[in-house]
């Protein structure tokens, strides 16, 4: 077990001129194109799977619910596993590269299946590649992101995923249109390999590191606790059971808005729209948050910024437990819980990269990627079963008292401040 680590070159050093090189780097940048393409080439995947497997599989809507649940409950154990090798800078950055390449190949390769097991497997197999690059991706940004702007950095990851989910689903529409859905999974290959040679740019951007030592994979539980993550990690936990899938979100909206004369078609088709302006607002705030963290500096950047996240949350959920018919409301509420997981996401990750020195960053993401699994899946599944036996409104009540157990924790807890 090696004794130290030498420290790797940072980023955020001032040049021979004396001025410090910009915070939006090639490398940080390099990032948030990886998180963009990804994105869009498994949001093509996800948006056609459904009609995939019922139509041309002849499978079941209960088959997809079992497929879809073991996909995202494998990617957090994923996260969680992934996340002691990738305190490793070299490890993390072939695992964030071989992890954006795999997640190409078999989701591309859904494509090719002729029975639902197949695809299953595939989707799964995807959801695993996704949820190990997740904590070496997340090292690498903070590895090339100065120290004061780690917010605005993260941002810009949390930025590009959410635009390209803006464009997965579009890209899939016309996809399905011009060359049929079987087809459709073939092209999602090509943003995947544009997200795999955008992570390498990043990596080729990484720190050097000389003579590393190997030291024994774990998780760094005691270490984490020394460095004062897990009390900050308990607003996150209860924002996380709080954080409902979006596909109940769409569900409530598409029954609100098929009132009066409007159709089950138009307003599925409607939905759809307002919930890509969801994803444009989640892009957007990101980067305001991630500059707002900065500005208001470590010790209260993560803490407020969250706050916000989970107090719109509050708002959205308030709106949807009420029966809304107006597509403009609807709209706003989407937008709502837009700017939620906007702040949130970014206020988490920045959280993670303030306080965890580089060795032990991998562990810190991963814990947090399988914290926010385990949050999603849970939340998910009680509104589910609370909007089905009880009504939707007990299902959205129960989500905004996580929420706000979430502000009340956080008014209650200080970040504490980075040790050495």
């Amino acid at each position: 077990m090696a004794d130290h680590e030498p420290a790797p070159e940072r980023t955020d050093q001032p040049s021979p001129g004396g001025r410090r090189p910009p915070w939006v780097s090639s490398g940080v940048a390099s990032v948030g194109a990886a998180s963009f393409f990804s994105d869009a080439g498994h949001e093509i995947a996800t948006a056609v799977l459904p009609s995939f497997l019922t139509s041309v599989l002849r499978g079941s809507a209960g088959t997809l619910g079992v497929i879809e649940g073991l996909s995202d409950g494998l990617l957090g154990i994923a996260k969680l596993v992934a996340g002691p090798p990738a305190n490793d800078p070299t490890r993390r950055v072939r695992i964030a590269r071989g992890g954006y390449l795999l997640t190409a190949l078999f989701t591309a390769g859904i494509g090719l299946t002729s029975a639902v097991w197949q695809a299953g497997t595939l989707r799964a197999a995807a959801w695993v590649s996704r949820g190990a690059r997740g904590p070496a991706r997340d090292a690498l940004l903070a590895s090339l992101a100065p120290n004061d702007a780690y917010g605005r950095s993260f941002g810009v990851e949390r930025a590009g995923d959410n635009l390209g989910a803006v464009l997965g689903p579009l890209l899939a529409a016309l996809l399905v249109a011009v060359v049929g859905i079987r087809h459709a999974f073939y092209f999602a290959l090509v943003p995947g390999l544009l997200a795999a040679l955008a992570i390498s740019l990043a990596a080729a951007r990484a720190p050097r590191v000389v003579a590393v030592a190997r030291e024994r994979v774990r998780l760094e539980l005691g270490n984490l606790r020394r460095a004062g993550l897990l009390r900050p990690l308990l607003p996150v936990a209860a924002f996380e059971l709080g954080n409902v899938t979006t596909t109940l979100v769409i569900l409530r909206v598409t029954q609100l808005l098929h009132h009066g004369t409007r159709s089950l078609t138009a307003a599925a088709s409607l939905a759809i729209l307002l919930y890509a302006g969801h994803n444009v607002v989640a892009a957007a705030t990101a980067l305001l948050g991630g500059g707002w963290i900065d500005r208001l500096g470590p010790q209260r950047g993560p803490r407020l910024v969250l706050v916000a996240g989970a107090a719109t949350y509050i708002a959205a959920y308030g709106g949807l437990a009420v029966s809304i018919h107006a597509w403009s409301l609807l709209l706003l509420l989407f937008c709502l819980a837009g700017a939620g997981i906007g702040l949130a996401e970014t206020a988490e990750s920045t959280l993670v990269a303030h306080l965890l020195p580089d060795r032990l960053r991998g562990s810190g993401f991963g814990l947090l990627g399988g914290l926010q699994s385990a949050g999603d899946f849970l939340s998910s599944a009680v509104v589910g079963l609370l909007y089905a036996v009880v009504s939707p409104a007990a299902g959205f009540a129960y989500a905004a008292g996580w929420m706000v157990l979430s502000v009340l924790a956080s008014a209650f807890l200080r970040m504490p401040a980075r040790r050495a």
